[in-house]
C-alpha cells in the first residue's frame, strides 16, 4: 500500500485548507494519506517537528511519499536528513521556502521562530539520494515566499516546479480549499 504523509503549515492543523479535500480525492484501497497535527504549531521548532514526523512514519520505502506545505516542506527535508538513505516514492512541496519575505517575519515572535529554519543548513545532496521524484508548487503572488525560491528548489533538489496564479500562500487564509494542480502533481508523483 502506498502511504503519503502530509505535514501542514506553521500555525496550521491537519484539517485546514486543501488537506481534507486532497485526502478525500486520493484515499482508496491502495493509497492512504496520513495527516496529523504537528506540535506547538504557533511556534514550530525543528527538533520537535522532525521528532514528531519520525514518530508517525513507520517505514521508508518506495511506497512512501511525502507532501509538505510551507514549513512542513522543510520538516520533511530535515527529517530525511536524519535517516539512512533508502529509496522513497516521491515528494510534493506546496509553497516551500528556505527563506522568507520580510513581511512574513516582521514581528519579533515570527522572526525568532523562523530564524533557525532559515539559518540551519540542509544537506540537499543527501535528500536527493532518496528520490528524483520531487515536485513543487509556488504561487506568483505569495506574500511569504518570493518567487525566487522556485529557482532554489529547482537548483538544489532538481525539483520539477509549477507556478500557479493568484493563490497567495496556497492556504486556508487565501480561500484555497482545493487546487487541481495539487491533485494532478500528487497523482503524477504516485505513478512515477
Amino acid at each position: 500500500m502506498k502511504k503519503i504523509y502530509l505535514v501542514h503549515c506553521w500555525d496550521g492543523t491537519s484539517y485546514d485548507g486543501w488537506y481534507p479535500w486532497l485526502e478525500e480525492k486520493i484515499n482508496d484501497q491502495n493509497i492512504k494519506l496520513f495527516k496529523f497535527d504537528m506540535p506547538n504549531t504557533a511556534n514550530p521548532k525543528i527538533e520537535e517537528w522532525v521528532d514528531y514526523l519520525n514518530s508517525k512514519v513507520d517505514l521508508l520505502n518506495e511506497e512512501t511519499y511525502f507532501i509538505g506545505h510551507s514549513i512542513g516542506c522543510q520538516t520533511i527535508l530535515r527529517y530525511l536528513e536524519t535517516k539512512e538513505i533508502t529509496k522513497i516514492g516521491g515528494i510534493l512541496f506546496v509553497a516551500p521556502w528556505l527563506d522568507l519575505l520580510p513581511e512574513a517575519i516582521e514581528d519579533e515572535d515570527s522572526y525568532n521562530t523562523a530564524q533557525p529554519w532559515i539559518n540551519t543548513p540542509i544537506d540537499f545532496e543527501k535528500v536527493k539520494q532518496f528520490t528524483n521524484n520531487i515536485s513543487c508548487i509556488f504561487s506568483d503572488n505569495d506574500y511569504f515566499v518570493s518567487i525566487e525560491q522556485e529557482k532554489e528548489f529547482r537548483n538544489k533538489l532538481n525539483a520539477k516546479t509549477v507556478i500557479v496564479n493568484n493563490k497567495g500562500h496556497i492556504s486556508q487564509d487565501d480561500d484555497v480549499y482545493e487546487l487541481q494542480e495539487i491533485l494532478d502533481l500528487t497523482q503524477k508523483m504516485l505513478k512515477n
